[in-house]
């Protein structure tokens, strides 16, 4: 069984920080990449960041500049620092982790349970 585990969301004025974290947990083999995803209301889920086991990132252009990706592999965990937050960055953020289980032969998607971000104006 494997286990995603974000803290950190809340409520933050516009211009303000938030750190996410997202621990990995259970029967894990391996861990590849691993990422953030948004969905606001009526919007579909999308890429946030994401950063490979070897540390290379990837950002929505949305959120270049403002939004920094970290990983501690020890730990199996992921961040995301978030500065000058926006209202428009204001959605559910879910941790993705790509991996293989000690059980299993096969690369696969786990997902965090989401955490809320809202940013008012």
């Amino acid at each position: 069984q494997v286990q995603l585990v974000e803290s950190g969301g809340g409520l933050v004025q516009a211009g303000g920080s938030l750190r996410l974290s997202c621990a990995a947990s259970g029967s894990i083999a391996r861990i590849n990449a691993m990422g953030w995803y948004r969905q606001a209301p009526g919007k579909q889920r999308e890429l946030v960041a994401d950063i490979t086991s070897g540390g290379v990132t990837n950002y929505a252009d949305s959120v270049k500049g403002r939004f920094t990706i970290s990983r501690d592999n020890a730990k199996n965990t992921v961040y995301l620092q978030m500065n000058s937050l926006k209202p428009e960055d204001t959605a559910v953020y879910y941790c993705n982790a790509v991996l293989r289980t000690t059980w299993g032969t096969t690369w696969d998607d786990y997902w965090g349970q989401g955490t809320q971000v809202t940013v008012s104006s």
